[in-house]
């Protein structure tokens, strides 16, 4: 436990430090995400906030490459690559192919850490899925705090479903979770900075990463995670399919998620909490099912989905926007 704790309070004093100095330093209008027909925020809000955790993160892989260099030093390529194109793509818009390359290519690099590029059906799926997570972070970082705290569901019901995950993926965790929660002190609804490209690529990748290895260590199967990470997918995959099925542009941006709807409809904070809350008392328990009885690992999955199915639903998520 002291090396849980101390790894959490050296996230969150790093964090809290990187990310007060990035506020201090990115308020400048070029900097700033300003309101528009398709975002969530009404007011002009700094980004780029998602710097205190890269950095943070990255400072502890540095270390790890001492100890475990194929792991460490190939996250650190991959994760701090993506990193990097996302800051530039806060500064001035890459461009989606070449984005979706850079993405393509990190994922790429984090599968053969783990041994799962062998060009089989698997590393297929499991390239596509990473990918698809990575712009999961950046679809579903619309509105103050829902990243963080979809992030922090992963880490805590990570540690807590498994009994304490040990050894450096365990560090990564509770590294993870205090480097957020620092963030979120500066992002909790009213949000003074937003995450930005550079933090959800990031965060992305990490967290597909963890979770890919977690399974292979046998902390905690693919279906756990699904279910503590409900709320972003789900959201996510429905609302994109429903975009494809009614034949409207879906590549391009808009406010049509659940979240946003809701928060469109009740505000930030009450949708954060929100989800917060349904993850807490509905996602981490069937987790928990999911893991200690095996054989009803796939119903859990559905019941977890099935709140967020019929709220799609009633609120017309994917639908074309309605006007103000």
């Amino acid at each position: 436990m002291a090396q849980a704790a101390l790894m959490f309070m050296a996230g969150l004093v790093g964090s809290l430090v990187l990310v007060g100095l990035t506020l201090q330093l990115v308020g400048r209008p070029h900097l700033m995400a300003m309101p528009n027909a398709r975002s969530s925020h009404t007011e002009p809000t700094p980004t780029m906030g998602g710097v205190g955790v890269v950095l943070v993160v990255l400072a502890y892989l540095g270390w790890l490459a001492t100890l475990e260099p194929t792991f460490a030093g190939g996250w650190i390529v991959a994760m701090g690559a993506l990193g990097v194109v996302g800051l530039w793509d806060d500064l001035r818009d890459l461009g989606s192919r070449l984005r979706l390359l850079f993405q393509f290519a990190a994922a790429a690099v984090v599968l053969w850490t783990l041994d799962l590029l062998d060009g089989g059906v698997l590393t297929f799926i499991l390239l596509m899925g990473v990918v698809w997570f990575v712009n999961l972070y950046n679809f579903m970082d619309g509105i103050d705090g829902i990243a963080g705290a979809q992030c922090l569901t992963f880490c805590l019901g990570a540690q807590l479903i498994s009994g304490g995950v040990a050894g450096w993926p365990g560090d990564i965790l509770w590294l993870l979770s205090g480097a957020i929660l620092g963030f979120m002190a500066f992002n909790w609804p009213p949000a003074r900075i937003f995450m930005g490209d550079v933090g959800s690529n990031f965060v992305g990748l990490l967290v597909a990463a963890l979770a890919l290895h977690l399974w292979q260590a046998g902390w905690l199967p693919l279906v756990g995670t699904l279910i503590l990470l409900a709320v972003f997918w789900f959201d996510a995959t429905y609302t994109l399919c429903v975009r494809i099925v009614t034949q409207q542009e879906f590549a391009q941006a808009h406010r049509s998620h659940l979240y946003q709807r809701l928060a469109l409809r009740f505000g930030h904070l009450w949708t954060t909490v929100a989800f917060l809350v349904f993850s807490l008392i509905w996602l981490v328990p069937l987790a928990w099912v999911a893991v200690q009885f095996p054989d009803m690992s796939w119903w859990a999955l559905g019941l977890s989905v099935l709140p967020l199915f019929g709220g799609c639903i009633y609120f017309s998520a994917g639908t074309l926007d309605t006007p103000e």
